[in-house]
């Protein structure tokens, strides 16, 4: 098939899961026989010395002005029409090419593009995050997970203490776009990396034909080489443990919450490693930077992989709902013991553990970090135990093939 992948999110100077996942199938569809070509944003530069960024077809930079923030928090509202206008700008840029492809599949933020594509044209997205019916993506406020569907509450988010007028501008806006997600999903084919995706979008829309569950993946291939040469910081004694996390340091990762309950009780011969950046991280330094607590600042994705290698624990600390995190799949595949809340899409992942209870789930933070404090740095495991990990990208694309072939959803009126 000839295959165009779609993401604003490539190139970026630091990227995430999104573009790490949409890359490795770039990747893993070439290696299957098929023409993929990548269409990117114009933001940044694409930088081909980079490995992680290697393409195995063109590479069209032809995305502009995704990341504007059109001064939403300024105003303290979120304002009518300016998600159309870039959805429709994203939908301009793959008309122009979807010509010369059988399938065009978008991994990106704006979720109501597919309202502005033709039925004609062979389209699929693939949600990866909230941002379904969220208009900040995350469903995460005041410090906790956020389960309201209705409109006017989700103004709170643009601003702390919206006024009258800021509350009604807020809630048309989100539900002028949650009309048209829902019409993006009623005419073209949409895949949600998580049961829980899919379930939380139901809440705002309603039962539905939304679409159908591909969960997230991993490139094996990196992770093997990562593997084979792992990477432990030469200062360790020998009966360290070593704790990896790997995440953007910003609340909704709950890596502060995490830090604040364990330092105070780390062990002599412990450790934790933090692999990210983001708005906290300058602060989570200066408080808990010290010869156990050590902060890499942001790493690329072969350089997370070779230190989480090295781990004796991995932790994903996440208090929102993690759709379906790489890094969890990441530790299973690492055969790592991964400690993690029981939360969003994470309980779907224990289908990929490698040896019976791997995935270490908790109700709380404040029953999680005893049971990480207490990993042993030799796994009591048998390697006779230990059963292949089933969830790389070639996995993923059998399932995503049979997507891409299928006709699609039944069509329902356009949006004006």
């Amino acid at each position: 098939m000839r295959i165009l992948l779609v993401s604003e999110d490539v190139p970026f100077p630091s990227m995430g899961g999104l573009a790490k996942h949409v890359l490795a199938l770039a990747r893993a569809l070439a290696r299957a026989g098929h023409d993929v070509d990548f269409m990117g944003n114009t933001d940044h530069a694409l930088d081909s010395g980079d490995p992680e960024l290697t393409l195995p077809g063109r590479f069209y930079p032809e995305l502009p002005g995704t990341q504007r923030g059109w001064r939403e928090r300024r105003l303290g509202c979120f304002i009518p029409y300016k998600r159309d206008v870039i959805a429709r700008g994203v939908a301009r840029a793959i008309l122009a090419r979807a010509v010369d492809y059988d399938v065009v599949h978008y991994h990106g933020h704006y979720p109501n593009v597919g309202a502005f594509i033709p039925t004609a044209i062979n389209f699929v997205q693939t949600r990866h995050d909230q941002g379904s019916d969220c208009l900040i993506h995350t469903r995460f406020r005041n410090g906790d997970v956020c389960t309201a569907v209705d409109p006017a509450v989700c103004a709170g988010c643009a601003t702390s203490h919206p006024n009258g007028f800021q509350r009604v501008v807020s809630a048309n806006t989100v539900q002028a776009y949650r009309r048209h997600v829902a019409e993006s999903f009623r005419r073209h084919k949409t895949v949600f990396v998580s049961q829980m995706l899919l379930r939380n979008f139901t809440r705002s829309a309603g039962p539905g034909p939304w679409g159908s569950v591909v969960h997230n993946f991993i490139d094996k291939t990196a992770l093997e080489r990562a593997a084979a040469s792992p990477i432990r910081p030469e200062d360790l004694p020998s009966n360290a443990r070593l704790i990896v996390i790997a995440g953007k340091l910003y609340p909704p990762k709950g890596i502060d919450r995490l830090l604040g309950l364990a330092v105070p009780r780390l062990a002599g011969n412990m450790y934790i490693l933090v692999m990210g950046d983001g708005p906290q991280e300058q602060s989570l330094r200066a408080r808990y930077g010290s010869t156990h607590v050590r902060f890499l600042g942001w790493c690329s994705a072969e350089t997370a992989l070779v230190h989480m290698a090295a781990a004796d624990a991995i932790a994903v600390p996440s208090v929102w709902e993690e759709p379906c995190a790489t890094s969890v799949l990441e530790g299973l595949a690492l055969s790592k013991p991964t400690y993690a809340l029981a939360r969003g899409g994470t309980p779907e992942l224990k289908a990929y553990e490698v040896y019976p209870g791997q995935l270490r789930l908790f109700d709380s933070m404040e029953s999680l970090v005893p049971g990480l404090l207490s990993v042993s740095t030799v796994s009591s495991v048998h390697a006779s135990c230990i059963r292949p990990f089933r969830r790389g990208a070639e996995e993923a694309v059998e399932e995503l093939l049979a997507i891409y072939r299928a006709g699609p959803p039944v069509s329902r009126s356009l949006v004006q």
